[in-house]
């Protein structure tokens, strides 16, 4: 079966650093593109960022200039670097993406990161 599984999640000052890392069990060339998605209570699910296949990542303009998302391929992980951390970043941070053989989306457990003084 296939699996992401988040990790790096955590409470952090505001100004802090966090980097999220998602792992699949099969290789992340079988998923169309890949993204962190972020969810706050009373809030909508959202799109934070995203990367393809090619590299091409795109990014939420409320995250831009502060989130990295990056790949690596032989270690089947996508990463997400989070600088300049605020307080409105405080979500459930979810990795996911389309896998080919599944034809559907597929989500990790999510990780809780929290952004306090």
């Amino acid at each position: 079966q296939v699996q992401l599984v988040e990790s790096g999640g955590g409470l952090v000052q505001p100004g802090g650093s966090l980097r999220l890392s998602c792992a699949a069990s099969g290789s992340i060339l079988s998923f169309r593109s890949m993204g962190w998605y972020r969810q706050a209570p009373g809030k909508q699910r959202e799109l934070v960022a995203s990367i393809t296949n090619g590299n091409s990542p795109n990014y939420a303009q409320s995250v831009k200039g502060r989130f990295t998302i990056s790949r690596d391929n032989a270690n089947n992980t996508v990463y997400l670097q989070m600088n300049s951390l605020q307080a409105e970043d405080t979500a459930v941070y979810v990795c996911g993406g389309f896998h080919y053989g599944l034809g559907r989306l597929l989500w990790g457990q999510g990780t809780q990161v929290t952004v306090s003084s």
